[in-house]
Order: C-alpha cells, then structure tokens, then sequence
C-alpha cells in the first residue's frame, strides 16, 4: 500500500480479553466538568478493576487540591498497565459502531499526521480545527502526555463524504469483519463495538480518503479558488486533545526523528454526513457572578440588542430557535439568578454565529471581574440547573447546522472557541484502544 498524505493505518492497544470492558470504557476526560458527582459515580463503579480511569485525567479535577498528585499516579498506572500485560496488538483499522437511542454512528479508526496539522486561526492545514483553541487548557494535558508511555484518544474527525466511499462501504461489511470488543458502556453511554477491517477494504479507504483530498475536487465542492490548500480532516472532538499532542511533538521533532510514534495521533475518523452524528450547541456557566452581564451586552450592542422575559426555561428555547431559524436576526438565553429566564436578540450582528457576537463580550465582562470563572456545559437541563444557582448565570446557545459547519471553517477559518458539540456528553467517545508513545528504548513525549 502506498503511503498516504496525512494519516496511515494505527496501530493499538486493546484490554486483554479477559477485562471487564464496561468498566474498562470511560467517557471523555473533558466532560461532566461541572458535575463531580458523576466522576465519583464512575469511580464507584470502577473500583480497582482495571479501567481507562486511572489512565486519564477528568478535567472536573483541574484546580482541585488532588490535582498536583495525578499526573504522576497516571504515568504510574499506565507503566503498570503495560507491565501487567493487561494489553493485546493489534494492527490495522479499525471500524467502530457505537449505538445509542436507537441509531448507529460508525467510525474509522486512524492515525493522523501531526506534520499535517496547524491549531492556529490562520491554519490552511490538511488536517485542520473547526473552533478557536483555548491555549491556557493545553497545559495540564501535555503533563499528562509528557513522559506518558500509552495515548487513549477520544478524539472524534470529521471528513465530508456525501457519497458515503470511505467508512459506510466498511459497514456494509461488518459481518464479515472479525470482532475486536464489544460492550454496553456506563452511565447510560449506549453500546460501542469494533472490528477488524481486513487489508483491501482497508486500501479501499484509503484511496476514497485520497480521492477527497485531491486539490480540485476540494476547490469545486466549496467554491474556493483552485490552488486553495484542501481539507481532509476537520477537528469534531477532542481539538484540545490533539492541540495537546502536536505541541509535544512540535518540541520533541528535532531530535526524535521523523519515525517517532509520537509524530501521530489516534482518531476516530466520522462521516459528517452520518445521520446519526448530530450537533449540540455548548452552553456557558458564569461562576461567582458579581457585574450585570445583561447591562454589559446592552452597553456594547446598543440599540441591536433586545431582551424579552420569558415564562419559562421551555419558552426561552423555543423563542431562541425561533429567531435564530428566522435567519435575519441572533439570539441566546439567559437563565438565572433563580428562576429568571430572558432571551436576548441581536440585529446586525457582527458575527456569523451568535457565539461569536457573545463569546468577547463575555470574556470582556469576566475580564473586569464580572465573574470568576466561565465552564462549558453540555445539555439544556445542566445549563438549567446549574445556571439557577446562587452566585452563576448560564447563557444558553443556539445549534450550529451540520451543513453549515464545513463550509464555514474552509471559508472564514476556525469558528469561536466551543461552539458546538458532537451530541450530548454521555454521547461522546468512551475510551477502548489504546497507543503506545514510544518503542522499547526509546524515548516518549517530553514537555
């Protein structure tokens, strides 16, 4: 097989056969980072099975009195993990199937090229971010993967495939693959599944990823100029994530040779297009709420600006969608303090997307100690509950369109820093595979 631009087909680590895999399974570090309760649930459940939990760092934990400790009780776990022998190889892609409410989404286990990657705004990369990278994040997770041994991603890319060539040929497949795990996954995370994509459909898909990357079919599909650099990958999920893993490699290149594992990130690659991919927007949460933000939206919009009361949380949603789908005008939520629901209005707005009209806004009003602290939260009824608690204020978002999303990123570059979500958070990726950051003798990531 010829090597391709960009990517090449992974190599993993998967639990032994003999581990629970339901307990093995975790969701994404990033989130629930609001709601400690649900990590200590996961730590009940887990208990000293062996488990991808001790192998990552939940970020509910950044700023914690625990948090100095764990990087280092990490690293340790993963060396034990290794020299327990609680990992099996395995080479080659991988086709995931991951259900949940009655559909399936499938993915593509992949190894993507960090030398083909650029996170900043101006980035013309062929693998490329979707939304603003938020660079004081990058620091706790590159502790983590500085000296690492093993990556675990929950990385999810998207590729636009309207004809369906690259992964759903696979899934046509699937019972003829050969299974790798499947398991129901906690928390009400549905059930995910993987198997082994033999050597020619594997060259199939690769060529399909090629034949999307090619310059002029890239031009023609978004109405770009010709010359216009493609893009093949676009970051879903876990942008911090491989933001992360390409700083490391960025310092470590000039030494380490152009071989190193750690020139490459695990993925899970998805098809836009998959109609059981579905986007969710990402709320905020104001903590320790001092100022009037409602007064400081109204300083700086002026007269663009209109905010209605509205009766309750249902009726703030409703009114939200209605005039963000009347497509001449923005809007958002506001909820709290108590049960205080209004919905802001915005015409002539300054940018495409309502979150970009209020994300400086907002950073402005927590610049002048308008608040302590921002988080971003998945799901209308966490914003709600949250929001409604003394000393927060929650702003609830529109959705970005899945057709929309592309197109924007190709033409005006990446979108405001959270902007959207691939689903709810017990819809993210689970932890399964793992990948090994260095060769017997050879030296890992270094900070």
């Amino acid at each position: 097989m010829a090597t391709p631009e960009g990517f090449r087909l992974p190599h993993v680590c998967l639990p032994r056969d003999d581990i629970d895999l339901a307990k093995w399974a975790v969701v994404a570090c990033d989130q629930y980072t609001s709601e400690p309760e649900y990590w200590a649930a996961v730590a009940r459940e887990v208990g000293d099975a062996p488990s991808t939990l001790h192998l990552i760092f939940p970020e509910v934990y950044l700023g914690t009195p625990q948090a100095p400790a764990l990087t280092g009780q990490i690293q340790a776990a993963m060396q034990r993990t290794l020299a327990d022998g609680l990992l099996r190889e395995h080479a080659g892609a991988i086709y995931v199937e991951r259900t949940l409410n009655g559909q399936v989404r499938r993915g593509l286990m992949l190894e993507l090229d960090l030398e083909h990657y650029d996170f900043s705004r101006s980035s013309a990369s062929l693998i490329r971010p979707t939304e603003g990278t938020i660079v004081e994040r990058l620091a706790p997770r590159i502790a983590v993967r500085s000296g690492a041994e093993l990556e675990l991603p929950h990385i999810l890319v998207l590729i636009d495939d309207p004809a369906c060539t690259v992964i759903e040929p696979i899934g046509a497949a699937r019972d003829a693959l050969a299974p790798l795990y499947d398991t129901p996954l906690m928390q009400g995370g549905g059930r995910v599944s993987g198997h082994a994509v033999d050597s020619a459909r594997a060259e199939r898909a690769v060529q399909a990823l090629q034949a999307l990357a090619d310059p002029r079919a890239f031009a023609a599909k978004y109405r770009v100029p010709e010359g216009t650099p493609p893009m093949l990958f676009a970051m879903g999920d876990g942008n911090h994530s491989l933001a992360t893993a390409k700083a490391i490699w960025d310092r470590m290149k000039a030494s380490a040779g152009p071989n190193h594992p750690c020139r490459y990130a695990l993925v899970e690659v998805e098809n836009i297009h998959d109609p059981a991919l579905h986007f969710e927007p990402i709320h905020r949460v104001l903590f320790g709420v001092s100022g009037d933000l409602r007064q400081a939206l109204a300083e700086a919009l002026g007269p663009r600006m209109r905010i209605t009361t509205m009766p309750s949380a249902a009726a703030m949603r409703e009114r939200v969608h209605a005039v963000e789908a009347g497509g001449t005008q923005q809007a958002a939520g506001l909820v709290g303090p108590g049960g205080r629901f209004e919905v802001i209005e915005i015409s002539e707005p300054p940018s495409t997307l309502a979150v970009g009209t209020l994300q400086p806004l907002i950073d402005a009003f927590i610049e002048r100690g308008g608040a302590k602290h921002i988080d971003y939260v998945h799901g209308d009824e966490v914003l709600e509950r949250l929001g409604q608690q003394a000393g927060n204020l929650g702003i609830h978002l529109p959705t970005v369109g899945k057709s929309d999303l592309l197109r924007m990123v190709v033409r005006e570059g990446p979108l405001p820093r959270k902007t959207f979500s691939m689903g709810e958070a017990h819809e993210k990726r689970f932890y399964m595979e793992a990948r090994r950051l260095r060769a017997p003798g050879q030296a890992g990531p270094s900070a």
